[in-house]
């Protein structure tokens, strides 16, 4: 089974998935009404919105309550993000170093986040070490070695 391509979402695609990710599941009146007042799109589109979300795989209808569906979202959060770190990397020719002396310039980017940044980094890093690495403490040898019934020799 091939995985499908991450779906392609516009600006305000983005901020009503913002508003179905938040509610879990909403009819487009729910979804319309989440959305800040000061800026909040007509029904009509948002009703638009959300069909061509449903065309794209990004959210799909889960039943209908009268006249009302109910959509919740098919694609994640982290995949919708994933994909725009994508496109704004290959911006920047796809050096993610560009893009953060980008951010440093514009002063978005403070050495605080960078200090916190390196503390996820090291993070992640310590979850990748290989289990086979680590010793065993009454042997001295790698456990992986043991378990197979190999000698370290």
């Amino acid at each position: 089974m091939s995985k499908s391509p991450p779906v392609k979402l516009t600006k305000l695609e983005m901020e009503i998935m913002g508003a179905v990710w938040a509610l879990g599941s909403a009819a487009v009146r729910e979804v319309q009404e989440w959305l800040p007042a000061q800026k909040r799109p007509a029904y009509t589109t948002v009703q638009t919105i959300i069909y061509r979300l449903e065309e794209k795989g990004a959210v799909r209808r889960v039943k209908k309550i009268g006249n009302a569906h109910i959509f919740e979202a098919v694609v994640t959060r982290k995949a919708a993000h994933g994909r725009l770190i994508d496109e704004l990397l290959h911006v920047f020719g796809g050096s993610p170093r560009l893009l953060m002396a980008q951010l440093v310039e514009t002063g978005r980017l403070t050495l605080d986040d960078v200090r916190e940044l390196e503390g996820t980094l090291a993070t992640l890093a310590a979850k990748k070490a290989p289990a086979k690495e680590q010793l065993d403490p009454g042997t001295k040898t790698p456990r992986s070695d043991k378990r197979r019934g190999g000698s370290a020799k």
